[in-house]
């Protein structure tokens, strides 16, 4: 068998794998063999053999590329030597720093390494410290820690800010040629209490054509989105700054944007009372909730007001109410942002698209960055009326480039794979749920089933179960649809101050309402692995692509996978938190729902802190359990005692591990189980 290329995969139990370019299974690597390499080092193995369950073992035979990026620690000292610990545990290995190298950091301070000698199956790696981020607990430390562990970019190059800071305060006469002047339009905003950028403004007005039986009535509905693309040109600084970041990051109490402050929070958000350029998808949206007509254009606006979701939900609900008194001239509007979006849930549920029921929460912080309280977020319909009205300005910008069969990047998601179709069939069937899926699974079908299970006491588990038979969503140049929301073509076009790709979505509109073509540009910064040979976009389309859209697919692979590292990085910072929150309630005793069975335990969810521990097997009652995959429970061999998903169980908080973000319960009593 040939040699296969690919990133090594460090666990922290010492094993890894190489992660193959090909999108072939994972190839395992012993102990051993992770001796001499080092987490993200890219290598080339040799399989020597596979397990029982079919799974390849290799053995490294070159180290094509060292990683380049520093590594974060902490620096101790022990028995006579300097190590730093790596913070990131799948990196297996402490670093040696010489004595001249530990640049004044003190032990026991956070830094970061770079390495001067690699690993050797007989030697340590060495390195020295770069740069002192200080104490382990400072405020916003773990913050710090994330965006160098994850490689999030959070400097902008002087190229960058001197650009931004040479953009000018406000609109310039020639800002405004070519423009619809929409300023006396009472376009809103509407968001959360702790937003800093808006990106997004609508307006909605009744709409009437012909008159007696054949008048067709409707809405106007604009989506306003702020025209970054009017600033951010294909090459400059700032062009590729946002790129090499691809989204912006959310944490806890702070932001890292994709653009500079004067943009993201000045001139690109669309702030009250002050004109703004921006990219309008106008629309006329027929009783039914469908689409009958769009146009895109570049406009002029003047936001009427900052809104809030709270505030416009209280409005909805009473009309005549304080808040809406204090909003009354707006109110006429609101209410027909309402009705718009009453139709749009019509054919967002004749489309059959699905909705699942899940907790998500919001972690409240003090002053310090320490977890005051962890709070369920309530979805109200002010939240739900914007989230339809970005849908429908997202599809009509999709439909737009794909008639002109322009290439360009569409949020694709893809139905469940035969293998999840097959393995939630049977887990249904487990749940005494005789719903049948087709061999080739329709949204709808999903949405049945979520529907069927409203209410039930696992509700959430199942529409968990459900979310996870579906594959990620991702950014393509290969159209195949948004399986979730049921769409046949969908993009993303709201929000290019914090998505790159909503940034060249723009772009693209921009070039065919002035009747040329949008052509992406290779740079330094667009070569991603993506587009190495035998890449993923290989097997995403049958016949070679063309140049241009290897650029497409590569620049979509890049933005989808930033995607994941910011979501992996704000996961890492709120597990971290949740780990230090929890450290206050070790010894104490919570109720909490059995939220997924594994071999090894069970993870439980507690009722009043939405925080997430596992209860080992070794907690359980002093028996052995078996664990049932497709049921997914765990039943005790003597007692037959069931612990499933949905089970509501008492538990008391017993061990929290910081540096592995991981919290530990034991079993206090069980609650409602089945015997």
């Amino acid at each position: 068998m040939g040699e296969i290329e690919g990133f090594v995969q460090g666990h922290r139990d010492g094993h890894g794998y190489v992660v193959p370019d090909a999108g072939e299974p994972w190839i395992y690597l012993a102990p051993q063999e992770m001796r001499s390499v080092l987490h993200k080092d890219r290598v080339r193995v040799r399989i020597l053999r596979h397990d029982r369950k079919g799974r390849p073992e290799g053995r490294v035979t070159d180290i094509i590329e060292r990683r380049k990026s520093p590594i974060i620690g902490r620096l101790l000292h022990e028995g006579g030597q300097w190590i730093v610990a790596p913070e990131d545990s799948r990196y297996g290995q402490d670093i040696l720093i010489p004595k001249n190298a530990t640049a004044s950091a003190a032990v026991g301070q956070v830094v970061s390494v770079e390495l001067t000698e690699s690993p050797s199956l007989h030697s340590q790696p060495v390195g020295r410290v770069v740069e002192v981020l200080g104490e382990i607990d400072d405020a916003g430390m773990e913050i710090e820690i994330a965006v160098r562990k994850y490689e999030v970019p959070h400097q902008f190059s002087a190229e960058t800010l001197a650009q931004a800071a040479a953009l000018p305060e406000r609109l310039r006469p020639a800002d405004r040629k070519s423009r619809v002047d929409l300023s006396d339009v009472a376009l809103v905003t509407i968001d959360g209490e702790d937003a800093r950028d808006f990106d997004d403004a609508v307006y909605c007005e009744p709409f009437k054509r012909g008159r007696g039986k054949t008048a067709v009535e409707g809405w106007r509905l604009i989506v306003a989105i702020a025209d970054v693309s009017h600033y951010v040109k294909p090459g400059d600084p700032l062009d590729e700054d946002a790129y090499e970041r691809a989204t912006s990051v959310y944490f806890p109490r702070r932001v890292i944007p994709m653009l500079p402050e004067k943009l993201s929070n000045g001139l690109c958000s669309l702030n009250p009372e002050v004109e703004r350029l921006a990219m309008a998808c106008d629309m006329v949206v027929l009783g039914d909730g469908s689409v009958e007509a769009y146009q895109f254009y570049p406009a002029v606006i003047s936001s009427h007001a900052r809104l809030t979701y709270t505030e416009v939900a209280a409005i909805l609900g009473n009309t005549r109410g304080p808040e809406a008194q204090r909003r009354s001239e707006l109110v006429p509007h609101l209410v027909h942002l309402h009705e718009v979006y009453r139709a749009l849930l019509k054919q967002r549920a004749k489309r059959g698209a699905v909705d699942f029921e899940s907790t998500e929460t919001q972690i409240v912080c003090d002053d310090n960055g320490r977890i005051e309280k962890i709070v369920p977020r309530t979805r109200t319909e002010a939240h739900r009326l914007i989230e339809e009205a970005m849908l429908a300005a997202n599809v009509c910008s999709a439909e737009f480039i794909a008639q002109a069969e322009h290439p360009s990047l569409y949020r694709v998601h893809e139905g469940p794979t035969p293998e999840k179709r097959l393995a939630l069939q049977n887990q249904l069937k487990a749940l005494g749920l005789g719903m049948h899926l087709s061999d080739d699974p329709k949204p709808a079908e999903i949405q049945a089933i979520a529907q069927a299970t409203q209410g039930r006491p696992d509700a959430v588990q199942i529409h968990t179960m459900l979310l996870r038979a579906m594959q990620q969503a991702i950014y393509t140049a290969s159209n195949s649809g948004h399986f979730g929301l049921a769409y046949e073509a969908y993009t993303h076009f709201t929000s290019p101050i914090r998505r790159y790709p909503d940034l060249l979505v723009h772009r693209v509109i921009k070039a065919l309402l002035a009747g040329r073509r949008y052509h992406l540009v290779a740079s330094d910064k667009t070569r991603t692995p993506e587009l190495r040979k035998g890449g993923r976009v290989a097997h995403r389309s049958a016949k070679p692509l063309s140049q241009e859209m290897e650029l497409w697919e590569a620049a979509g692979g890049h933005c989808s996978a930033n995607e994941r590292r910011a979501d992996e990085a704000s996961r890492d910072v709120e597990a971290w938190l949740k780990c230090r929150y929890m450290r206050e309630h070790l010894g104490e005793e919570f109720s909490g729902t059995v939220s997924s069975v594994a071999g090894f335990g069970l993870f439980v969810t507690l009722d009043a802190l939405y925080v997430e521990g596992l209860v080992h097997n070794t907690e359980l009652d002093g028996e052995y359990f078996l664990f049932d995959e497709v049921r997914q429970e765990l039943r005790g061999e003597r007692t037959g005692i069931r612990y499933v998903v949905g089970g509501r169980v008492r538990v008391q908080v017993s061990r929290v591990d910081l540096d592995g973000r991981k919290i530990d319960f034991r079993m206090v009593r069980e609650g409602e189980l089945d015997r």
